[in-house]
C-alpha cells in the first residue's frame, strides 16, 4: 500500500501552520511518514506511545502547559483510548486534536479492519465529537485549522479522519 508522502506532507505542513509543537503517536501504516516527519524535526517534540490511552494524557499535559499537541493514532487505536477521553479530556475540558487513520472505511481491503470501520463514526457522533473527513489535499490546511479552532474554542475532542483518498497514492 503506497503511503502518499506529498499529502503527507500537506497534513504536516498543516500541523506546523496550527503551531502544533508536540505528536504523540503510535506506530501505524497510513501514518509513516506523518510519524518519520515529526522525528526528523527539530522543533517539534514526536512522543511515541506503546498504547494510545497514553498519548491522550500527553496532550492532555502538553495542553495544561501551554503547548499545542496532535494526536495520530488509527480508528482502532481511538476505539482502545475512549475511556481516558470521556474520563480526562471531557471532565477537564482539554481540547484535542485527534488525526485518525479511517481504516476499514470505502475500500479497505483488509478483513480485519472493517469492523472498527464501521463503528468509527458512529461513535465519534454518540460522544459528540466533531468530526470531518479530511480527503481532499487542497483542504487539508484549512481544515487542521478549523478543527484546531473548533478544539480549543469548546475545549473538547474533535476527530479528523484520514481517509484512503487521502492517504492512499495508487499507482
Amino acid at each position: 500500500m503506497p503511503v502518499s508522502i506529498t499529502n503527507s506532507k500537506l497534513i504536516y505542513d498543516g500541523l506546523k501552520a496550527c503551531d502544533v509543537r508536540l505528536i504523540a503517536a503510535l506506530p501505524e501504516t497510513w501514518l509513516v511518514h506523518l510519524i518519520r516527519m515529526a522525528d526528523e524535526d527539530r522543533a517539534m517534540t514526536l512522543v511515541r506511545v506503546a498504547r494510545e490511552e497514553e498519548a491522550i494524557g500527553i496532550a492532555a499535559g502538553a495542553h495544561l502547559a501551554g503547548v499545542n499537541a496532535a494526536l495520530l493514532m488509527q480508528n482502532h487505536g481511538f476505539l482502545a483510548a475512549i475511556n481516558p477521553v470521556v474520563s480526562l479530556a471531557f471532565l477537564y475540558k482539554i481540547p484535542l486534536l485527534m488525526l485518525i487513520s479511517y481504516r476499514g472505511h470505502v475500500g479497505e481491503k483488509d478483513p480485519w479492519q472493517t469492523q472498527g470501520g464501521l463503528v468509527t463514526e458512529p461513535l465519534l457522533r454518540a460522544l459528540n465529537i466533531p468530526t470531518w473527513q479530511l480527503s481532499a489535499a487542497h483542504d487539508v490546511a484549512r481544515q487542521l485549522k478549523d478543527a484546531q479552532t473548533l478544539a480549543h474554542a469548546s475545549l473538547t475532542p474533535v476527530a479528523v479522519l484520514l481517509t484512503r483518498d487521502l492517504m492512499w497514492e495508487d499507482g
